[in-house]
């Protein structure tokens, strides 16, 4: 069954009733949802007068959950997500602890074609000029030892947008990315949990303040479904400038978009679940292919 993600943005008071998510207005009192906690993927908690039970935090906890909270600049800033969230937990992390460098060399190489590959498919959709990203695909090394993928990004961001400079804090369509960006690394982070794995110990990303340096390696391939969704945003008759909350409802389509994988069109959560099943895989020795969506 297909998660859903929950966006709460007025003062509410959150619950557990009934295996459910009761969300009642913060003044009124008034029941205003009621959604059953096995049906919740994501619950992102934007506004700072949101009051959340412990024992609807458990229940989440124990139904792999993913609960982001948002800053005053209603970006995602907190994941929480449970300790566990597969049964042969500890199993799993022995064989991500004991993965090679040379194996992860060549997952990072897998993973800068992928993301270059579908940037270049973004360009295709936009109908812009795309054929260099495929001479820098074909250029990765081991480890991208040649910087392809910051190569190909410098092309991709000036071709996709006009007078563009990528930054975490900037003008629209900045805004845009940043929160596309944030949410789609709470889901991949949960995909992580889920087969076991933890988003902490990366393959390329080593930052050793960083907490999620595996979620940040998995989300690259996948960064560019964000990108394509910012600029049908950008396209759509109720765009502005600013992250609203129509932007942010928009964008939060992101966890059901179709994508292809395998050959078979799925979910992008079920998506993500496929790509870092097939992680485990690899690390585990049964496999030396991690399986990541395609554009088309």
């Amino acid at each position: 069954m297909l998660k859903r993600t929950i966006y709460i943005g007025n003062p509410s008071y959150l619950k557990l009733k009934d295996n459910q998510l009761k969300i009642e207005d913060a003044l009124t009192k008034e029941t205003k949802g009621s959604i059953p906690i096995e049906d919740i993927g994501f619950l992102v908690l934007d506004h700072y007068q949101i009051t959340i039970s412990h024992l609807l935090i458990v229940a989440m906890q124990q139904n792999n959950v993913a609960i982001i909270s948002c800053d005053e600049s209603h970006l995602p800033l907190g994941l929480m997500l449970p300790i566990t969230g597969h049964v042969e937990h500890s199993e799993r992390l022995k064989h991500q602890l004991n993965c090679s460098e040379p194996l992860k060399k060549q997952l990072w190489k897998q993973t800068v074609e992928a993301k270059i590959y579908q940037q270049k498919q973004v360009l295709r959709h936009q109908r812009l000029p795309f054929e260099p990203m495929l001479n820098y695909m074909n250029e990765v090394k081991s480890g991208d030892s040649t910087n392809m993928e910051g190569i190909a990004a410098q092309y991709y961001w000036k071709t996709l947008f006009d007078d563009f400079t990528r930054e975490r804090k900037g003008d629209a369509p900045n805004n845009f990315l940043n929160f596309g960006y944030a949410v789609l690394r709470s889901m991949v982070a949960r995909a992580l949990v889920s087969s076991g794995l933890h988003p902490t110990i990366g393959l390329f990303h080593k930052n050793k303040y960083n907490a999620y340096c595996l979620a940040d390696d998995i989300m690259e391939p996948y960064r560019p479904y964000v990108d394509l969704k910012v600029v049908q945003w950008m396209q759509n008759p109720q765009y502005s400038d600013i992250l609203d909350k129509n932007a942010k409802a928009f964008l939060l389509q992101i966890a059901t978009q179709d994508v292809t994988i395998n050959g078979l069109q799925r979910p992008l959560l079920t998506a993500l679940s496929i790509t870092t099943s097939s992680l485990y895989k690899c690390f585990s020795g049964e496999s030396r292919i991690v399986h990541y969506p395609m554009l088309s």
